[in-house]
């Protein structure tokens, strides 16, 4: 078997567009099943079962998708509540979610509308980036044949008055941080907002919003049709479920494939990708934290390297300090003290006061 997940278990059947993606397609492949029977069951039934399952975010902040759920307001009051999501996918290297909707757009829409119920909303907007122009004519095609077949609308067979809005972006960057794309998708400059109030009290149009990613919402439906326990048997605890994971680069094979997310790197880059090019060697691969930063902080390690530093060769104008003494334990000069006199030559030609020139200097 290539990698850990089974194709029986693989939620997105037509990753690569070999079947049909049009509504009948995906309805062989299990798409809109018994989806009103999880209505019927109640909104707190769903988020229950969607924080049992242990679905993360998958846009990359890894939140608890049903924790982010139940802080949207219990009650609809004086302001409407709204779903949006956020399918600007510009971070570099990152192409899944435009496969989700190029060739299942339809386990998106239904994922949207079970979110939506969860959270008491009648209305999602789904933002794609500005260069997204095959998925958005895709995902405009497989709303319109959602709405036709009454799935969503008013007075749809779900009893959930529903609708869905495809809103193209200007392909910038910026707006694929919830905040900016808010703005974005009020008709302002895509600018990012102060927290708080945060999205859940105050988001589009000042009315309670939930931003998820494309593959948060697209893989809801089938999780709740198989249950959670079978969801959160893949993976590690705090990290369960399946991903679909964007390779590229020094790869013989580059892919987008959907793993268990306990798949160790070197058996998904030599099963799915055929190996680094070249072979891995003494090829290093160094986590990065959701920052970008690598991780700790680097100051602190480099303040001790400084502090313990002894002299390892020569150096341009540089000589080894005394035997038994290092560079830091020399005793330091007074500033007021005039500078020593010496006869060496530096490098500009002219005898070297002591000026402060590392390539001058005579220690």
């Amino acid at each position: 078997m290539v990698g850990i997940l089974e194709d029986k278990d693989r939620i997105f059947t037509n990753l690569y567009g070999f079947q049909d993606w049009t509504l009948e397609g995906a309805k062989k492949r299990g798409a809109w099943n018994a989806t009103k029977d999880m209505l019927d069951l109640g909104r707190d039934w769903i988020i229950s079962n969607v924080k049992n399952s242990g679905l993360r975010g998958r846009g990359g902040a890894g939140f608890s998708t049903g924790l982010k759920w139940s802080f949207m307001p219990k009650e609809v009051k004086d302001r409407p509540h709204y779903l949006v999501v956020n399918a600007d996918e510009s971070e570099p290297g990152t192409c899944k979610d435009r496969e989700i909707m190029r060739h299942d757009p339809q386990l998106l829409i239904e994922g949207c509308l079970i979110a939506s119920f969860a959270m008491q909303a009648h209305a999602c907007y789904i933002y794609l980036r500005g260069e997204y122009v095959l998925e958005r004519e895709r995902m405009e095609a497989a709303v319109k044949q959602a709405y036709e077949a009454r799935l969503i609308g008013k007075n749809n067979v779900h009893g959930w008055d529903f609708d869905v809005y495809i809103h193209h972006g200007a392909g910038a960057y910026i707006c694929g941080e919830e905040t900016a794309l808010l703005e974005s998708l009020e008709g302002k400059k895509g600018q990012p907002r102060l927290k708080p109030p945060f999205p859940a009290g105050a988001g589009l149009y000042g009315c309670p919003t939930t931003v998820n990613n494309v593959e948060s919402i697209a893989v809801v439906g089938t999780i709740l049709r198989r249950g959670a326990e079978w969801f959160a048997g893949f993976g590690r605890p705090n990290n369960t479920g399946t991903k679909i994971m964007s390779i590229s680069g020094h790869v013989n094979r580059p892919c987008n494939v959907e793993e268990a997310m306990s798949i160790p790197l070197r058996q998904l880059l030599e099963d799915h990708c055929g190996g680094v090019r070249g072979g891995c060697g003494r090829r290093r691969c160094a986590p990065r934290s959701r920052d970008g930063s690598g991780g700790s902080d680097p100051a602190p390690a480099r303040r001790r390297r400084r502090r313990g530093r002894r002299w390892c060769g020569p150096r341009s104008g540089s000589r080894p300090p005394a035997a038994g003494r290092s560079r830091t334990d020399r005793p330091r000069r007074s500033p007021s003290a005039p500078a020593p006199a010496t006869s060496s030559r530096c490098p500009r030609g002219t005898a070297c006061t002591g000026h402060s020139s590392h390539a001058c200097r005579n220690s």
